[in-house]
């Protein structure tokens, strides 16, 4: 039920998304540089977002100079991959991330909308498991794996580590105390820095009308390739080695924002597949669509579902729901009760033994009408396995008797089993 207290507020207000509380985390991280210098981060983002905002270079252009950089020591390109994390989260607040259907021509051609992304990660959460069997978690659908980075998930910790976003600004501030006091360091910064202003600032003096700029423009590039290599040399000589958590850092950020991308930009198509599962097997309870079904369906897990569907229906009996062992035993106890078992009990009633061995299914009672009491009892005994030699009439009814009551237990408890596997997602 929604809760209708401040409801009216709500809707009369625009909520203003924005993945504001990510960028402050970062902007945290960026602080780091005191604009006296030491600009490594800052001149990373500053290039980025100058590369990104380019009018002259093509797409080709943009992506063939930020994949050279990026390929430069990845794990030190952190302008880069923080402001990747930005501009993914603005796309799923805006929607844009599902991209529009090209084959509509109106309207916004199909892009998607926060809202509706909302609603089908929600969607999940509970059609998986019913699908399924299992939390949307181990089909990696989680809330978590659609919207981990918006939702900072990397300023927290799920146990008493350091967070991803803390840990960063902790080693880039070792790396910035320590360049303080090491000249090699220092200067690894300092040069790294300033390629990636000379490429920033050859950036913005191209116009619409340059020409034959690549060569300039490659050097640059080269230039900045160069100067993170040594840099990346640099921080490695400090003592601990940050370069190691730094990679690792790194491959948790990207490797979650790929996630996210994969999951939403499928989320219409992956949506439909199981809601189109769930409806396909709702259609199971027609005779004659089942038929249909398993004769047009090539695939041999959904043969088997169809096929065998009366079959396991047969063996659905809510009686047999279950939590627990001791739920089952009682639950044992209970329908041999209701079905007036066992029937007999005294193993020196051999007339009543003998019947009850004639009732047995896996007893052969060919001839049996030929035989005496004693007889039937002693036969039913050697079918069974249980020994006979040597052993007095009243002790082979003792244990064809405890045989067949157990065996009367074991057929209720088979049935138990049989309904919990029915009802068990496979």
């Amino acid at each position: 039920m929604t809760v209708r207290k401040g409801l009216s507020s709500l809707a009369n207000a625009t909520p203003n998304f924005s993945n504001q509380a990510l960028e402050n985390a970062i902007n945290d991280i960026k602080a780091i540089d005191k604009d006296d210098g030491h600009q490594f981060i800052l001149s990373q983002f500053l290039l980025d977002t100058a590369i990104h905002n380019n009018t002259v270079l093509t797409t080709s252009q943009k992506n063939d100079v930020l994949d050279t950089l990026y390929g430069a020591q990845p794990h030190l390109q952190i302008g880069r991959y923080l402001s990747d994390t930005i501009r993914h989260t603005n796309t799923i607040i805006d929607g844009s991330i599902i991209p529009g259907d090209p084959n509509i021509v109106t309207g916004e051609q199909g892009q998607g909308k926060f809202i509706e992304i909302l609603q089908m990660v929600q969607g999940l959460q509970s059609s998986i498991p019913a699908v399924y069997g299992v939390p949307a978690t181990n089909k990696a659908r989680s809330v978590k794996d659609h919207f981990g980075i918006l939702s900072n998930m990397f300023t927290i910790s799920e146990d008493s580590t350091t967070p991803v976003f803390p840990r960063l600004k902790e080693i880039m501030q070792l790396i910035d105390t320590t360049s303080r006091t090491t000249g090699t360091l220092n200067l690894a910064i300092t040069n790294a820095a300033t390629a990636n202003l000379n490429l920033r600032t050859f950036l913005s003096g191209i116009t619409d009308d340059s020409t034959d700029f690549q060569t300039t423009l490659d050097n640059r590039v080269n230039s900045v390739v160069t100067m993170f290599s040594t840099l990346n040399t640099r921080i490695s000589q400090i003592p601990g080695d940050p370069t190691v958590e730094l990679i690792s850092i790194r491959d948790k950020i990207v490797t979650q924002q790929t996630l996210e991308n994969s999951n939403i930009t499928s989320l219409r198509t992956y949506t439909e597949t199981v809601s189109n599962n769930s409806a396909f097997s709702a259609l199971a309870e027609d005779p004659d669509l089942r038929k249909l079904l398993a004769k047009v369906a090539q695939n041999t897990d959904w043969q088997n579902y169809f096929n065998q569907y009366t079959k396991n229906q047969s063996y659905q009996n809510p009686i047999y729901t279950t939590n627990t062992d001791s739920d089952k035993s009682s639950t044992i106890d209970l329908v041999l009760a209701s079905r007036g078992l066992p029937d007999v009990t005294d193993h020196f009633d051999f007339i009543s033994v003998a019947k009850k061995a004639a009732r047995d299914s896996r007893i052969d009672t060919k001839n049996f009408d030929l035989l005496t009491t004693e007889e039937i009892i002693t036969k039913s005994c050697e079918q069974l396995g249980i020994i006979t030699s040597n052993r007095l009439v009243e002790d082979q009814s003792r244990s064809l008797l405890e045989n067949m009551n157990n065996n009367d237990r074991q057929v209720i408890a088979d049935e138990l089993d049989q309904n919990e596997d029915v009802e068990t997602l496979s």
